[in-house]
């Protein structure tokens, strides 16, 4: 019998799976990333993992024939390296997969991609954009990003690296004063992200004064979550309806951009923002709809696989 690995590798937790034959899900680990680490420390308890996992389809008269692998940051598909990743810092320009084929005892085939491309590959094929010939994924949480699948097949781009659409500009830099990790001033993630909007929430209470019960529910200015701004919201919060409104106006020029440049008229949304339902989203929608002028209808859908969706596409980029 057949078996695969998925992993799926982030800025705070590694999540790993166990998949059969039919790629459905059987066993499901999670251990901490530690960002502190550098390449080779990094994957050391990733590999004892592969080994169990190796050891358990051995046990059970089966052998597994791959390994899928999504990771956060710019991946180079063809030479399976992570160039760069502001989650991960240590491992940037780390041959991961070379790396794991040296310290494994047998030949086996190990694909890795950017985790939102895996993300849209699993939804795609086995969630909410089944039966679709062009859909666009997008991951809003810390970050915003998209996975974009074009004629059936997911699109890499030139090195590997498309869909860091969160990373386009939105405003010139003398309009704002909150960069990313990217390096640059004014783009989506700087703006609308949930790790953006809560920099900006601390500087509107610490800097500018702003009353809010915001502190009160979390304990302390720096303890603020996208959660307490969801539950101020509830209570008539102005800070918070302000940051949902800041983050509901960029994503909305952000989708809205892309939608321009593909044509893509499947939009999959997934990730820790999605707990902020339609006062979050319905505005988001409200405003795309305002800017969207022509005639074909765009769909808006959730996830369907959650928070197994990058697993799922990590194994599903062995069949890609």
């Amino acid at each position: 019998m057949k078996f695969y690995i998925g992993i799926d590798v982030g800025g705070t937790k590694i999540a790993y799976g166990l998949f059969d034959e039919a790629r459905k899900l059987l066993v499901r680990k999670q251990t901490a990333s530690d960002d502190q680490k550098e390449g080779q420390e990094f994957f050391e308890p990733v590999l004892e993992i592969i080994r169990g996992f190796m050891e358990e389809t051995g046990n059970r008269g089966g052998t597994v024939e791959g390994i899928g692998i999504g990771i956060t940051g710019f991946v180079d598909f063809e030479k399976g390296a992570l160039t760069k990743t502001a989650s991960l810092p240590k491992l940037n320009n780390f041959a991961v997969v070379d790396y794991l084929k040296s310290r494994l005892d047998q030949d086996i085939r190990i694909v890795m991609d950017n985790d939102c491309h895996c993300g849209a590959l699993a939804e795609y094929r086995q969630g909410a954009g089944r039966g679709r010939r062009n859909m666009l994924y997008c991951p809003v949480s810390t970050g915003i990003s998209s996975g974009m699948i074009i004629d059936g097949r997911l699109f890499r781009g030139s090195n590997g690296a498309s869909g860091e659409s969160g990373h386009m500009l939105a405003a010139v830099p003398e309009e704002v004063g909150m960069a990313c990790s990217c390096g640059n001033v004014g783009c989506f993630n700087s703006l609308g992200s949930g790790k953006a909007i809560l920099k900006y929430v601390k500087k509107w209470i610490k800097e500018d004064g702003e009353s809010s019960i915001l502190p009160e529910l979390a304990g302390g200015v720096d303890q603020i979550t996208t959660r307490h701004i969801n539950e101020a919201y509830e209570k008539g919060d102005a800070v918070a309806i302000r940051a949902v409104e800041q983050m509901a106006h960029y994503l909305a020029i952000w989708i809205f951009d892309v939608y321009m440049l593909l044509n893509i008229d499947c939009i999959v949304f997934s990730g820790g923002l999605l707990a902020m339902g339609d006062k979050l989203f319905g505005r988001m929608k409200e405003e795309f709809e305002r800017y969207h002028t022509n005639e074909f209808p765009v769909e808006f859908f959730q996830t369907e696989l959650g928070s197994d969706s990058g697993l799922i596409g990590a194994v599903e980029l062995l069949f890609d």
